[in-house]
């Protein structure tokens, strides 16, 4: 996924149950996604957000890169 920040990053993001990290993924009835748990940029812009029924919710002291 691109990085919601806006910074032209590409998010990779693991699914495998047999590597950490890794997330999950749930599909709601309206088509939206919500993925668990947060991902956190550690590096380049250093975004931390969750997706959460198809919209980004950032975690206040990393709002888009800041």
């Amino acid at each position: 996924m691109l990085c919601p920040c806006g910074c032209g990053d590409v998010i990779t993001l693991n699914f495998s149950k047999k590597y950490r990290p890794r997330w999950s993924v749930k599909e709601h009835p309206d088509g939206s996604v919500t993925l668990t748990p947060s991902i956190r940029r550690r590096d380049g812009c250093r975004s931390h957000f969750f997706v959460r029924n198809g919209k980004i919710d950032w975690v206040p002291q990393y709002k888009r890169g800041t």
